[in-house]
C-alpha cells in the first residue's frame, strides 16, 4: 500500500489558561453589583433550544499580520458556535461599538441595543520569540459580568487550533458540558463510478479544514477508527484482494499490519485503554467477535454462535461490548460483558438494527435502523429503553459520537437515477435532540466517518 505522504501532528502547547485579567473583572463586579441577574446559560438537556444571540468581534492586533490572524480567529469561532445550533452570531454590520479593547470595559449599552446576550472579543500580539499570544474574554452583556478570560501562546501556524480551543471554552462555560470543536474526523473518501469506486483514507478538522488524503486509493480501505490517544488509526484494507487490519500512525505516517486474517474481517476498533483491537472475523462461514492484545498479538474469541456477530464496540469503561447479530433470526443489537459472557438482546423494535456505537458518556448507544424500506439513525439506552430516531433517508448509516456525547456524525447516500442507486454520499451531523442536521462539506463523496477524542 502506498501513502500520499507522511503526516505530522501539529505540536501545540496550551500554555496559558490563566485568569490574568482579574482586576477589570473585579471592578466590573463591584460597579455593577446592583444589576445582578440569573446566570447566562444554555440548557442543552431540553429539546429544541433557541440559539443564543452572541456578538463575536474581530480580535485586535498589534500589526497587520496579527490583526488578520485576529479576524480569522473570530471567523472560525463564529462558524463553530453557529454550526452547533446553540448560538446565533450577530452580523458585524450591526455592531455599534467597533474595536473592543481588552484594556477597558465594553460599552454594554451598545451591545444590548443589538440584543447581544453575550460578547466575545480578544487580541493577538506577536512576542519577541515569534510566537503569538491570543487573549479573549466572554461577557454576559446584560449582567455586565466577565464569564471567561483566557490567554494562549503558540506558534502562528496554530491560530486555527486556538480558535477551536476558545470555541470549546465558550461552549463549556455556556452549557456546562465540554465542547467538541478541537477534534478531527477520519473517513473514507469516495470517487469514481459505482462499479469501480476509489476509496481512500482521509482526515480533516471537525469543520472540514486541513483536509488530507492519507492513502492513494491503490487498495480498498474501510472502517477507520481513532485510538484513544488520537495518534493512531486502525482500519481494514484489501491487499491483493486479501483483508488486512492496519494501524496508521498519524504523527509519522507509518503503517503497520496487525495481521492477515483468512476469510472476511470487519470493523476493527480500539478498546478504551488502547491496549486491544476488537473486530469480527469470518471463519468457516461463521462470523464471530475477537479481540487482539496489541502487546502480544494474541487473538481471543469472544462469541461462538452459528450466526453473524459483527460491529463490536466497547462501553467507555471497557467493561461491556455492544454488537449486532442475527442469532435471533434477524439483525438486532446485543450487549455482553467484555469477556464474552452474559449476552443479552437490547433492541426489540420493528425492522433490523446495525452498527451500534456506545456514547463516550456511557448513557446511550447509537445505531442504524432499517425498516419499511428506509434507513434511520437512532439512539437507545444500553438496556434497550428510550429508543429515539434522529435522522431518516434513502441510506443513512455508520453513526459516530462527538467526544462530549451530544452530537453524531454519519453518512447519507442519495438516489440519483431511475434504479435509485449511485447517488452522492455525504457526511452529516445532528444534535442528540434530533435538531440541527448539517452537511459537513468534503472535497469528494464521503462515508464511514469516525470522530476523534479532543486533541491533547
Amino acid at each position: 500500500m502506498r501513502f500520499a505522504g507522511p503526516s505530522r501532528v501539529i505540536e501545540f502547547t496550551r500554555t496559558a489558561l490563566f485568569w490574568h485579567l482579574l482586576l477589570p473583572a473585579l471592578l466590573a463586579a463591584l460597579f455593577f453589583a446592583g444589576t445582578a441577574r440569573a446566570e447566562l446559560r444554555i440548557d442543552i438537556t431540553q429539546g429544541k433550544v433557541d440559539p443564543l444571540p452572541v456578538a463575536i468581534a474581530d480580535f485586535g492586533g498589534n500589526n497587520g499580520e496579527s490583526a488578520q490572524i485576529g479576524r480569522d480567529i473570530a471567523a472560525v469561532i463564529a462558524a463553530n458556535l453557529e454550526r452547533s445550533g446553540l448560538f446565533a452570531p450577530i452580523s458585524k454590520s450591526a455592531f455599534i461599538q467597533q474595536n473592543v479593547s481588552l484594556s477597558a470595559l465594553p460599552r454594554f449599552g451598545d451591545w444590548r441595543i443589538i440584543n447581544a446576550q453575550a460578547l466575545v472579543h480578544g487580541a493577538v500580539s506577536f512576542e519577541s520569540s515569534g510566537a503569538i499570544k491570543v487573549e479573549f474574554r466572554l461577557w454576559d452583556v446584560f449582567a455586565e459580568q466577565q464569564m471567561v478570560a483566557n490567554a494562549y501562546t503558540t506558534v502562528p501556524a496554530n491560530w486555527r487550533r486556538v480558535a477551536h480551543i476558545i470555541s470549546d471554552a465558550i461552549y463549556q462555560r455556556m452549557t456546562g458540558e465540554s465542547g467538541y470543536f478541537d477534534t478531527r474526523i477520519v473517513y473514507i473518501a469516495e470517487s469514481g463510478p459505482p462499479d469501480r469506486r476509489n476509496k481512500r483514507l482521509a482526515i480533516m478538522d471537525q469543520d472540514g479544514a486541513n483536509h488530507r488524503f492519507l492513502t492513494d486509493g491503490s487498495d480498498l480501505v474501510l472502517t477507520p477508527r481513532f485510538s484513544p490517544t488520537l495518534q493512531e488509526i486502525t482500519y481494514l484494507a484489501y491487499y491483493n484482494d486479501q483483508p488486512r487490519v492496519y494501524i496508521f500512525n498519524i504523527e509519522t505516517g507509518q503503517q503497520e499490519v496487525l495481521g492477515d486474517f483468512p476469510g472476511m474481517t470487519f470493523a476493527p476498533r480500539f478498546s478504551p485503554d488502547g491496549n486491544r483491537v476488537i473486530m469480527s472475523l469470518a471463519r468457516d462461514g461463521i462470523t464471530d467477535i475477537y479481540t487482539m492484545d496489541l502487546a502480544t498479538r494474541r487473538v481471543r474469541r469472544l462469541t461462538n454462535s452459528p450466526s453473524i456477530d459483527t460491529s463490536p464496540t466497547y462501553s467507555p469503561d471497557g467493561a461491556q461490548i455492544t454488537f449486532n447479530s442475527d442469532r435471533g433470526g434477524s439483525q438486532q443489537i446485543y450487549v455482553m460483558d467484555a469477556n464474552g459472557e452474559n449476552v443479552r438482546r437490547i433492541s426489540f423494535g420493528k425492522g433490523r438494527y446495525a452498527t451500534p456505537v456506545w456514547s463516550p458518556r456511557g448513557d446511550l448507544i447509537a445505531f442504524t435502523k432499517i425498516t419499511g424500506g428506509q434507513f434511520y439513525i437512532g439512539v437507545m439506552r444500553p438496556d434497550g429503553t428510550g429508543e429515539r430516531l434522529l435522522s431518516q433517508g434513502y441510506l443513512v448509516e455508520a453513526p459516530t459520537w462527538a467526544p462530549n456525547g451530544r452530537v453524531l456524525i454519519y453518512f447519507k447516500q442519495f438516489p440519483s437515477d431511475s434504479s435509485g442507486r449511485g447517488g452522492k454520499t455525504k457526511l452529516y451531523s445532528i444534535d442528540l435532540t434530533g435538531y440541527n442536521e448539517r452537511e459537513i462539506v468534503t472535497p469528494v463523496d464521503a462515508s464511514d466517518p469516525a470522530w476523534s477524542p479532543l486533541i491533547p
